[in-house]
């Protein structure tokens, strides 16, 4: 935003903390499960019991290294564990086992694609691991309550540089973001599970005379939705910049850096507390946690394991498959439902045939069922047996749907599922002349609207077409419907 005496660029970054989709918490073997009941997920470690030690759970560090790598960045070969003080109830040990000087990754890239097609590099700083806190409750009052079953879950956070300039941007990363975990197995992501969360870091930088003054940097903490974000990010500029224009004193110079909260209710961040820095927090080497060590060996086998990203694996659709890009976006949110598609293809099946099915009955079956359309129980073998049967004319594309939706809850084939439901196309000449018979009978205005021409005349024809194909039941081929339609009343 800018008028003739100044410009106002807003600068955004984004810290974004990602629950890692282990069986396990990241220091313990307390099961890592959201929804069971409070404090069951418990033990000596993640409650912090005097005299307990804490064991690493491998498989959150591949998994964070798996992350890193899909974002560009260096892997150390040396890192370590320290404390963090933390002085809250959801983690009684009073610390937090986290990483400072030596994070797992750093250094990386994303470019991020946004809504007008665009593409914008964001460069992130750093991604480590640490433990999650547990979450206070406040439903009642009186008091508030601990619930520890997340204390301890392994928790990635992706730091990015403050390359952002809108909510829309920062936004768009946080999509990307929540894409390149799901797909790659690191996280489920789900954000009202709090397997992700977001806090943006926002300021303005204000041009005024050859001058660039900056206001002081706000971190919003635990969003915990797209919305939320978007929401928070234009709600601090606008009150940064009426602060500023308020008092031109409002810069970072004279004003310390603040933690906001955000009201979703009134749409806006209310002052939490002063921002800690890095002192504050008292950083030391963890003495119970040996350093990791990753070695080529290691590193090269989770590097092999990422395979194509969705980004590719979108632009591979539109250009091979001739898929626009709204139907490649679609079918690229998660692997495997991508992989249906691959795998229907490699079968022998119209790519686009199958994406019809997949993002038409396929997805308002997912929807309805909150799953992907990966998990709605469809292979890739039926899907590619489907896409043949219609595009050989053998069903329609109504009754292809119907198939469909016995497929989901059927082992039985889609031919056999088409034969038992009588969707197969009827092919006999004499069947299919008697229903449009009795279409063009029974619908005497609708003929003569065909006949007279005009602007009505391809609605009736749509219409008859559409009572034949009623009476038929859908089996009538629709291709040989439109042929008879035309010879009879040209």
């Amino acid at each position: 935003m800018s008028d003739a005496a100044q410009t106002v660029l807003p600068v955004i970054g984004l810290e974004i903390h990602v629950e890692l989709d282990t069986a396990t918490k990241m220091f313990c073997r307390c099961r890592n499960h959201f929804g069971d009941p409070p404090n069951t997920n418990v033990c000596p470690v993640c409650i912090g019991m005097p005299g307990v030690l804490p064991v690493m759970n491998r498989r959150a560090v591949e998994l964070a290294m798996k992350v890193g790598m899909a974002l560009h960045c260096r892997v150390q070969r040396f890192t370590k564990w320290d404390r963090k003080g933390y002085y809250y109830p959801d983690l009684p040990k009073n610390y937090q086992i986290s990483q400072y000087d030596l994070p797992l990754c750093s250094d990386g890239h994303l470019d991020v694609p946004l809504p007008d097609g665009s593409t914008k590099r964001v460069r992130i700083l750093r991604a480590h691991l640490e433990e999650d806190a547990g979450k206070n409750v406040h439903d009642n009052p009186a008091h508030t309550a601990v619930d520890l079953n997340r204390a301890g879950v392994p928790l990635l956070e992706i730091v990015s540089q403050p390359d952002m300039n809108c909510a829309a941007e920062a936004v768009a990363f946080g999509r990307i973001m929540q894409r390149i975990v799901r797909w790659l197995g690191a996280s489920q992501a789900n954000m009202q599970m709090g397997h992700m969360r977001f806090e943006p870091n926002i300021n303005l930088h204000i041009t005024r005379g050859g001058q660039t003054l900056r206001t002081p940097i706000t971190e919003v903490k635990n969003l915990n939705s797209f919305r939320a974000l978007e929401n928070t990010c234009r709600y601090e500029v606008q009150r940064q910049l009426a602060e500023w224009q308020a008092d031109n004193g409002y810069t970072w110079d004279n004003h310390p850096k603040q933690n906001r909260g955000y009201n979703d209710a009134t749409g806006q961040t209310v002052f939490q507390r002063g921002k800690e820095e890095a002192h504050d927090y008292r950083y030391f080497p963890d003495p119970d946690l040996a350093p990791v060590r990753v070695s080529d060996d290691w590193h090269d086998r989770i590097a092999v394991s990422i395979g194509e990203m969705p980004l590719a694996r979108r632009q591979r659709y539109v250009e091979d498959y001739a898929l626009d890009l709204a139907q490649a976006d679609a079918l690229t949110q998660d692997a495997p439902t991508g992989d249906l598609l691959d795998k229907a293809v490699a079968d022998g099946a119209d790519a686009r045939r199958c994406a019809n099915l997949l993002l038409g009955r396929g997805a308002a079956i997912a929807n309805e069922r909150g799953c992907t359309i990966a998990e709605i129980g469809i292979t890739s073998g039926a899907l590619a047996e489907l896409a043949k049967l219609t595009d050989a004319g053998e069903i329609n594309a109504t009754a292809a749907a119907r198939v469909f939706d016995r497929m989901v809850d059927s082992e039985h084939s889609p031919r056999a599922i088409a034969e038992a439901e009588g969707l197969l196309a009827v092919r006999d000449a004499s069947q299919l002349e008697a229903w449009v018979d009795q279409a063009i009978a029974a619908n005497p205005q609708a003929v003569e609207d065909v006949r007279t021409g005009g602007k009505k005349q391809k609605k009736a024809f749509g219409f008859l077409m559409g009572q034949v194909m009623q009476k038929s039941g859908c089996a009538a081929a629709p291709a040989d419907v439109q042929r008879l339609l035309r010879e009879k009343l040209s």
